[in-house]
């Protein structure tokens, strides 16, 4: 498979490059600064330079040419004001969306957040996040002609991974390394059958690919 994931230098998103190379798939990650160009080869995918801030639908639909699926995957960070929260959490995944759209590429895999939702108030920029994130969630499960799905994880850590988990449409509040995140990403690409479904993911006691298979169904 190719697959093209926007926001390429996340922790979450080096994780599953390596993973995805280290099975044998072609995998691009969009940076916006070239100095993180040596990162992305070293976990095995191809750095794309472009900034989703200011790119085109065609511009970002040119480099999705080809691809079996791609994975939003971006944000504008922790320490990060609420302008950019609009710019990049809803709106890079809206342009991804419509880039996708615009190549032909139906897999669609967007990471999320616990408590996303365009109805969210408060001002907080913490606020304003969740609110970006599920507007953007809103605006993909719009798409026929996406076969999406939107993970939802917890709070997010940097602790080994697992391979265990809880994966379902509610899980309640809890956390989740990173590694285990990537770790379902990697299976999500290729498990169609999870399309049009929102997920909420935290740690559990069940593997990654049995959670999988019981949330699509199989």
């Amino acid at each position: 498979m190719r697959i093209v994931i926007a926001g390429g230098h996340g922790q979450i998103a080096l994780h599953l490059e390596r993973l995805l190379s280290a099975r044998g798939d072609e995998v691009a990650g969009i940076i916006r600064d070239a100095g993180q160009g040596d990162d992305l080869r070293a976990a095995g995918a191809e750095p794309v330079l472009l900034d989703l801030e200011s790119a085109s639908v065609e511009g970002v639909a040119a480099y999705l040419q080809g691809a079996d699926a791609a994975v939003f995957a971006a944000g504008a960070g922790p320490g990060s004001g609420a302008g950019r929260k609009d710019t990049v959490d809803r709106g890079a995944a809206v342009l991804f969306a419509d880039a996708a759209v615009r190549a032909g590429v139906r897999r669609f895999v967007v990471v999320s957040s616990m408590g996303a939702d365009p109805a969210h108030r408060g001002d907080d920029v913490f606020d304003v996040y969740l609110r970006a994130k599920g507007e953007a969630d809103a605006y993909v499960a719009r798409q026929q002609n996406l076969d999406w799905t939107i993970l939802r994880p917890g709070a997010l850590t940097n602790d080994e991974g697992t391979g265990l988990v809880r994966m379902e449409a509610h899980t309640g509040r809890g956390s989740i390394p990173r590694a285990d995140v990537a770790a379902v990403l990697a299976e999500l690409v290729d498990t169609p059958a999870t399309a049009g479904l929102t997920l909420e993911l935290i740690s559990g006691s069940t593997p990654v690919s049995v959670a999988l298979k019981s949330v699509a169904g199989n």
